[in-house]
């Protein structure tokens, strides 16, 4: 019986050791290719495509560009609370450097060395060009600051354990695309805009019991967090849209019904509508070009 309990220590402490490797942080490694000086031009076009005012900026619908945060995400693990990402140092992202920051984008890690909860779509940022990540910094440096405070996730026991974080990237953070053929220049825009810039897999492909996205149901369409109603699947057959109509319906809101986009997505089309009309031609293309 000593020998079995001894044995099964020893297993226990391995397995243990085992976890606590794989569940490490890795950092995104700068690439000399990288300039760190940004371009903010450039910048705020990524993000708009990123739709980062969607849910960072205040609460006041005049104010797109002072993110701090508040906006909270319900989810079967609890409520997730958008953070500040102002320039404030103290309360929001002022006092980060360009890596820090293309750290948290690229794999979903804070400068203090932590895994940040998958709610923030890193999972779909991690196919960014690292060049747009130091732009898009480069933009954010120019908004105004906010003093807000960061009020605290409020995320059950035991999907509150940051370091489990590291495990689930093992499963869902992944670099390759999702749809891997992308014939032509204009689809593989979309497919970046899509899939990497505007994370539209976040909420519209479901999701499987740890919260990671079922992608051999990409776009699929998805159960409201909220819990009413579904979020609509955007492929060529489910949506059942022309390509005009996409990218019309992502310039105005309006559908080809003559209804008007609600909910999140109005927010969405705020960004949307300023970006240029090839942008959301290439969107269109790409979802018209799904299996």
């Amino acid at each position: 019986m000593r020998e079995v309990l001894k044995f099964l220590i020893i297993f226990g402490m391995i397995g243990g050791a085992a976890a606590w490797w794989l569940s490490r942080p890795t950092h995104w490694e700068f690439n000399e290719d990288v300039a760190l000086v940004g371009d903010p031009e450039h910048g705020r076009e990524v993000f708009l495509a990123g739709g980062c005012a969607s849910c960072h900026a205040s609460g006041d619908s005049d104010d797109k560009l002072t993110l701090s945060g508040g906006m909270k995400i319900p989810s079967p693990f609890g409520m997730f609370v958008v953070p500040n990402i102002s320039t404030d140092p103290e309360h929001g992202i002022g006092g980060w450097t360009p890596d820090q920051f293309a750290d948290a984008v690229l794999r979903g890690v804070s400068p203090e060395g932590t895994h940040y909860f998958p709610a923030f779509p890193y999972t779909s940022y991690i196919h960014m060009d690292p060049q747009d990540v130091i732009d898009l910094f480069a933009y954010m440096q120019t908004l105004p600051p906010s003093a807000q405070d960061n009020p605290p996730h409020d995320i059950r026991f035991p999907y509150n354990i940051r370091r489990a974080v590291g495990l689930w990237k093992q499963l869902y953070l992944k670099e390759g695309y999702t749809v891997t053929a992308a014939p032509g220049a204009q689809i593989q825009r979309g497919r970046y805009l899509v899939e990497a810039l505007g994370h539209c897999g976040e909420c519209h492909t479901p999701r499987d019991e740890f919260g990671g996205l079922i992608r051999s149901e990409w776009l699929h369409g998805a159960p409201n967090p909220a819990g009413k109603g579904e979020i609509p699947g955007i492929t060529r057959t489910l949506l059942g849209w022309k390509k005009a109509d996409i990218a019309y319906y992502l310039a105005t809101g309006f559908t080809p019904d003559y209804d008007s986009a609600g909910g999140h997505m109005a927010l969405v089309i705020e960004n949307t509508a300023q970006l240029p009309p090839e942008d959301r031609e290439a969107i269109a293309a790409y979802l018209m070009a799904l299996p």
